[in-house]
């Protein structure tokens, strides 16, 4: 490890295991510096990797690299540190070695205070070049020349003395070592002042990036217990409708057998009636008293009161009517459940709502832009446009505005058109031909073709909407891989693209489709977030 840094050396420079100077210093994602074997211990025969200060765990092990200002910073303390601990001795001194408080160059000695005294006094030897005492002289002499190294050429960034600015190096930019020094400090300085920044910007990074998963996991915690609460209220609807509608089919179920059983007692007791009526009939049919027999016809001439039965049955179907408004009544109530799930949905993403405009260097000529950036329609005549790499050959034109981690959301105004498709696409998508609208070109679009509505997914989906869209809510979430369409007036769902994966920025994507002799004139219009 370094040696002690005393009492003089500023604590910052200090490693926070060893407590001595800095060896190959090392910085963690944290933002903490140690030396680099001190840190290698710490972490071995451990899983965790954390932070020896301030506790901080780290996902994986850090990858890390020497911090080469700090270790300048640290190296030009120990020889200031060096200064004042000085074992170099008098070169005069004869008996007992004093240690020596100056080294000069142009004499390459070394001089204690008493010894020193001539070269402080004498005109001649003020002249002489005197630094702080320093064991290794021969660093601080020109070897070719044996004369003090007092200039540096910044052409060959070395160290030369007055003999070499005026042989070798005569043509080269070179200055006192005093001013390229200062400027190296100042450098130094400068340079340690950027990465510190740049550790603060980071570790405010950090924060951010912590703060916001914190925010995302509150927000999801609320959205998960709303939706539940929801779903769970839907449940019990589902299954009020289904006790309601069974109760209903076995009142219905006991009322016919009720019906049934007084039927058969009725037809019970018109049988009996018949059968005696037939036995009266049968006796009389047999007697030899004919004043009796003519007696008894003129009673029994008259058909016996019974009810006519052809029209009477019971229905072996359930009461259909019922089942259909039982079967209404769950559909309005999962409507109303499920519209007011996508409403909060649609509420939560509209938050996400960015600033879009259209970018005039990707649109194809056929293409009109409004002025400002916001509407764009099909103009059935080419445009004399410049040449731009970002044009697309294809009928659509891109937002400016790309993203490339996080969430966004947009609504665009489609009302009055017959053709258009809405979505985002990626950066590196072709933009020589057509689009092929897919995932795996890098396109995420959901298209209206007359009266047919597609997502291009992979392989294409149809949809079916009850209503026409007016505007439409584009929203994407980078990290989770999705691109939702919102119909934003009825507030509810049309289709979401999942398990996506992003690398590219992402850009809004347009086209208002063909003109179609003024049938679809109506320009795409990218509306305000309300």
């Amino acid at each position: 490890m370094a040696s002690s840094s005393g009492s003089a050396l500023n604590q910052e420079l200090q490693c926070s295991i060893c407590l001595e100077v800095f060896t190959d210093p090392v910085t963690t994602p944290c933002g903490h510096n140690f030396c680099r074997t001190c840190l290698s211990k710490c972490w071995t025969n451990t899983q965790t990797c954390f932070c020896p200060l301030c506790k901080e765990t780290f996902s994986r092990r850090p990858d890390l690299k020497i911090n080469t200002t700090l270790r300048e910073v640290v190296q030009h303390f120990k020889e200031k540190l060096d200064l004042g601990e000085s074992e170099v001795f008098c070169d005069i001194c004869d008996e007992r070695k004093q240690k020596a408080v100056k080294t000069c160059l142009t004499c390459q000695s070394s001089y204690c205070d008493s010894h020193l005294e001539p070269h402080l006094r004498v005109p001649r030897l003020k002249k002489h070049k005197l630094i702080n005492a320093v064991e290794n002289l021969e660093d601080y002499i020109c070897q070719k020349h044996k004369q003090p190294l007092e200039m540096f050429c910044r052409d060959d960034q070395t160290c030369v003395c007055l003999f070499c600015t005026e042989g070798e190096h005569r043509t080269h930019n070179t200055v006192p070592i005093e001013e390229e020094s200062r400027k190296m400090k100042d450098q130094l300085v400068q340079r340690q002042t950027d990465e510190q920044q740049m550790i603060q910007k980071r570790m405010k990074k950090i924060k951010e990036i912590k703060h916001s998963v914190d925010l995302r996991k509150r927000n999801t915690e609320k959205e998960k217990s709303s939706s539940v609460e929801i779903f769970t209220d839907l449940i019990l609807s589902i299954e009020r409708c289904q006790s309601e509608l069974l109760k209903m089919m076995e009142e219905q179920q006991k009322a016919a057998e009720k019906q049934a059983e007084d039927l058969i007692k009725e037809l019970q007791q018109e049988i009996t009636e018949l059968k005696k009526r037939n036995t009266e009939l049968e006796q009389i049919s047999h007697t030899d008293n004919h004043l009796h027999l003519i007696q008894m016809c003129s009673s029994l001439s008259s058909r016996p009161h019974t009810k006519n039965w052809t029209e009477i049955r019971i229905d072996s179907d359930v009461n259909v009517n019922s089942l259909k408004r039982a079967l209404t009544q769950l559909r309005k109530t999962l409507h109303e459940k499920l519209s007011q799930t996508v409403s909060t949905g649609l509420k939560s993403v509209q938050k996400y709502a960015v600033d879009v405009t259209l970018d005039p260097d990707t649109a194809n000529p056929y293409l009109i832009l409004s002025d400002v950036g916001k509407q764009v329609r099909h103009g059935d005549i080419k445009q004399n446009v410049p040449k731009n790499p970002k044009r697309l050959e294809d009928r659509s034109v891109l937002a400016k505005q790309g993203f490339s981690s996080g969430r966004f959301y947009y609504e665009v105004q489609v009302k009055g058109k017959t053709w258009w498709a809405l979505g985002v696409a990626r950066e590196s998508i072709n933009r020589k031909g057509e689009i092929a609208a897919s995932p795996k070109n890098g396109v995420w679009v959901l298209m209206l073709n007359e009266n047919q509505y597609k997502a291009y997914d992979d392989p294409p989906v149809s949809l079916s909407q009850r209503v026409k869209p007016e505007k439409v809510g584009v929203f994407v979430d980078y990290e989770e891989g999705l691109v939702s369409f919102y119909d934003v007036d009825s507030r509810s769902h049309i289709y979401t693209f999942t398990g996506q994966t992003f690398t590219d920025k992402l850009y809004p994507l347009f086209d208002p489709g063909l003109n179609d002799e003024g049938k679809n004139s109506k320009p795409l219009i990218i509306t305000p977030v309300s």
